[in-house]
């Protein structure tokens, strides 16, 4: 064994599926030799491990990579991680690379607004716990992301506490800053209360006044900017906190040389400035208070999410009700719910009987009726009734915790716009100071007197105004703000490649079967033949129909019973599978089925051809009921589409998105059905693996396709588009082959994910815009560029009012999202 196995850093162990025998080792030892620096492959078939070894740290990518080129798979988790002491881009951008660069990791996200690291990884490889020492060591405090009953109360009394110390910082600089701003700003504006302030106190009181105030800032509240700031600088990785730090140190050092050693310094050069760096710590703790509240407000949709659950349930233990904690609640738990309350878990309605409101789940704001065998979703609220639920999902295995997860997941999702951002800031800071000592230089060199005075202010303005957090801010605000509503509106977004995708989506593709009809077949209408009554024969023909379980029967069956009709016994019944039920009813001999069947069994259909060839046609499967040897009434049997479907297609097209049926029905039935929903294209009589050559055949014309289904039959073509949408039934959200799920069964939900994709996306553009303007139009201005053409320079304290003021509008721009409301 070489030296390297003993060093655990050069060492990485895959959990391997889909082995199934010696030859399947041998095909992976095979895949993994050959990679650049791997010294030796151990493959073990009991154990379904490959441990390999390598010259240096491992490849963990190129590692999965050749596992799955191979033919196998690797078993992957995700940790998260709670990272605080993140200011800016730049500091997001370290830790992700940090986290890029160990050994193991397939692939890593931080999000700068939310606080967290998301972290792919080969299961069982690393631990979130080594994973957050090493963030910790870098500088920035990091612990594993708690999940749990009391995580929501935990996380806002850390933003509470964490908003407290910031406004308790901000008040102590304010305080502080007050009467340097207005002595020596009020003394710019009034020349006359300057000199009475100078001559009643004199110069050097003053000074020193402004010194003792100014120390209490620069050392009280902006010590946490050389706690974070300094460390990073001497790391060689500068952040926002750095910029402050080295800006108003500057300014105070300066101030405190022009205080007490003013003979060093030129004559015309003396002059302190204080207020510049008071009032610039005064105003990024400014920004942080209102970018810290603003935060709060982004991810409020977890937060309401997570309030849903209720802390306790009732449950039947050792023969009485018994208030237990919802976490001790298990499978098979019988438990009470009373009028007005949340249900606390997933189950099934065991007795009584309810309307429970499920808005919060599926964004539908009409209760739904749950009679006895009914499902319950967790989170949701009772009506008037009261009931007994059977449990069957509990704990993280709800519909409301996998909600949270996915709703979680796509907050810490990276768009792939965002590469652009992380390129530009993972090198941002250290280009600022170099331009801010380029500045220094060139206006001490060639500037005009007071060289060294102009110099410095330049030098300065240049580092406060540059703070790159709007650009790291632009981003992850917008997802998490866009990805709540889309939760509140029962749109879950499974990554933020979907978030992205759908924004380009130029063609929907919708399966037909339980996606735009109910997805069950249902009698929609009936043709009496000769003289005989509607009811009669519908009873008659019902009740034969009762013996059978097949689907066209069952929809006979609901129709009579949704007319309250009462069906008589049954003779002498007869089923003949693919062709029909004969017997006798009330003592008629009764033949249903097709005018095939009919015919074989010498009944004269007449003027029966007609009306079955006209219902035929309107998409309606014809079933004959004979009474007695004579056509006695057709029956039309349909799958209809959903109510909601006709509007949900119209509002498609609105967007300018091409619609697309696909299904595996008949060509005339799925016309039939496009025509009444107006959709113009139809590819019909396809089997799922058909779907997918539908799908592919779509996106082969260079568009991009979106296909919805159910998440079951349909998930190969869900999987085969570009973004694929489930649509859910409000109790399966798990749907590993869509992008995005859709918690109601109401297909205007496909339109609002759409056009809120296309509103977060416009929204993210807005914040890149502003954030990159912003620096790409006041750097040169802070720099001095206009003072030549202009006599222009920016006052370093209007720079820090602008720097707090980008971070501020990118997050106010963020917000408006909560605002949408999608048409239709």
């Amino acid at each position: 064994m070489s030296r390297s196995s003993h060093d655990p850093s050069r060492t990485l162990t895959l959990p391997i599926t889909g082995m199934g025998c010696a030859a399947c080792v041998t095909r992976v030892e095979d895949a993994l030799k050959p990679l650049p620096g791997v010294d030796t492959v151990s493959v073990n078939l009991a154990t379904e491990k490959a441990v390999v070894t390598a010259s240096s740290a491992p490849d963990a990518v190129a590692l999965v990579h050749a596992v799955r080129e191979a033919g196998y798979d690797v078993a992957e988790d995700i940790l998260i991680l709670d990272v605080s002491g993140m200011s800016c881009a730049a500091c997001s951008s370290r830790v992700q690379t940090l986290l890029e660069r160990t050994p193991g990791v397939l692939e890593a996200g931080v999000n700068l607004a939310t606080g967290q690291a998301r972290v792919r990884i080969p299961a069982g490889t690393l631990s979130a716990a080594d994973l957050a020492r090493r963030i910790t060591e870098a500088g920035y405090e990091s612990r594993v992301h708690e999940a749990g009953p009391d995580r929501e109360d935990r996380e806002r009394a850390a933003r509470k506490r964490e908003l407290s110390r910031v406004r308790q910082a901000l008040s102590l600089a304010a305080v502080l800053t007050l009467p340097i701003l207005v002595l020596d700003m009020g003394g710019h504006v009034f020349p006359a209360f300057h000199h009475m302030v100078h001559g009643t106190l004199g110069t050097q009181t003053v000074y020193l006044l402004f010194f003792l105030l100014a120390t209490g800032v620069q050392f009280g509240p902006g010590l946490s900017f050389y706690r974070k700031g300094g460390p990073a600088l001497i790391r060689g990785a500068p952040d926002m906190n750095s910029l402050v730090m080295l800006g108003t140190s500057a300014a105070y050092g300066y101030s405190v040389v022009a205080t007490f050693l003013p003979g060093i310094l030129p004559a015309e050069s003396v002059h302190v400035y204080y207020e510049a760096s008071a009032v610039i710590i005064t105003l990024v703790l400014l920004g942080r208070y209102l970018e810290a509240r603003a935060k709060g407000a982004t991810s409020e949709a977890i937060r309401t999410l997570m309030g849903l659950r209720p802390r306790t349930a009732r449950v039947w233990r050792d023969g009485d009700w018994t208030e237990v904690d919802v976490d001790q609640v298990l499978p098979g738990d019988r438990v009470q719910v009373r009028p007005g309350e949340r249900i606390p878990v997933d189950g099934v309605v065991e007795e009584g009987r309810s309307w429970v409101d499920e808005s919060m789940i599926t964004g539908e704001p009409v209760p739904v009726d749950k009679p006895v065998g009914a499902a319950l979703v967790g989170g949701t609220i009772n009506g008037q009734g009261a009931m007994t639920l059977k449990a069957q999902r509990v704990g993280s295995d709800t519909v409301l915790a996998q909600i949270i997860r996915m709703v979680e997941s796509a907050q810490a999702a990276r768009l792939p716009i965002q590469n652009l951002v992380d390129q530009v800031t993972r090198y941002f800071v250290p280009a600022v100071m170099g331009i801010a000592l380029v500045t220094f230089l060139v206006w001490f060199f060639f500037g005009p007197a007071p060289a060294l005075t102009l110099a410095l202010v330049n030098a300065v303005a240049v580092l406060i105004i540059a703070c790159p957090c709007a650009m790291g801010l632009a981003t992850p605000t917008s997802i998490m703000v866009g990805t709540g509503k889309g939760a509140e509106m029962g749109v879950l977004f499974r990554g933020g490649d979907a978030l992205q995708s759908l924004r380009d989506v130029q063609v929907v593709a919708l399966d037909k079967t339980g996606t735009l009809t109910r997805g069950r077949p249902e009698l929609t209408g009936i043709t009496v033949l000769e003289d005989w009554d509607e009811a009669r024969v519908l009873t008659l023909a019902a009740a034969l129909e009762s013996r059978s379980e097949h689907p066209l029967a069952q929809a006979v069956v609901r129709g009579a019973r949704e007319r309250g009709l009462t069906l008589p016994e049954v003779e002498r019944f007869e089923s003949l599978t693919g062709r029909g039920l004969q017997g006798r009813v009330d003592g008629h001999a009764l033949i249903i089925g097709s005018p095939r069947f009919l015919a074989e069994a010498g009944v004269d259909l007449g003027d029966a051809q007609e009306a079955v060839a006209r219902l035929a046609g309107q998409g309606s499967t014809p079933v004959l009921v004979a009474v007695d040897h004579r056509p006695a009434a057709l029956l039309g049997i349909s799958d209809p589409p959903k109510p909601s479907s006709a509007a949900a297609v119209a509002r498609l097209k609105s967007l300018g998105l091409k619609v697309v049926m696909i299904t595996g029905d008949d060509e005339r039935t799925a016309r039939a059905v496009a025509r009444q929903l107006g959709i113009d294209e139809v590819v019909a009589q396809v089997l799922p693996e058909g779907k997918v050559d539908a799908v592919q055949r779509l996106r082969a014309s260079g568009d991009k396709v979106a296909f919805v289904g159910d998440g079951i039959n349909d998930a190969p073509a869900l999987a085969a588009a570009d973004v694929g949408l489930a649509i859910g039934s409000g109790t399966d959200v798990a749907m590993e082959s869509a992008g995005v799920v859709l918690m109601s069964d109401d297909l205007r939900q496909v339109a609002h994910a759409i056009a809120l994709s296309r509103a977060t996306i416009r929204n993210i553009k807005q914040n890149l815009f502003w954030a990159f303007a912003y620096n790409a139009t006041l750097l040169p201005v802070a720099a001095g560029v206009l003072y030549p053409f202009f006599g222009l320079l920016l006052s370093p304290v209007f720079a820090a009012a602008a720097m707090s003021l980008s971070s501020v509008s990118v997050l106010s721009n963020a917000l408006r999202l909560k605002r949408f409301k999608p048409e239709g």
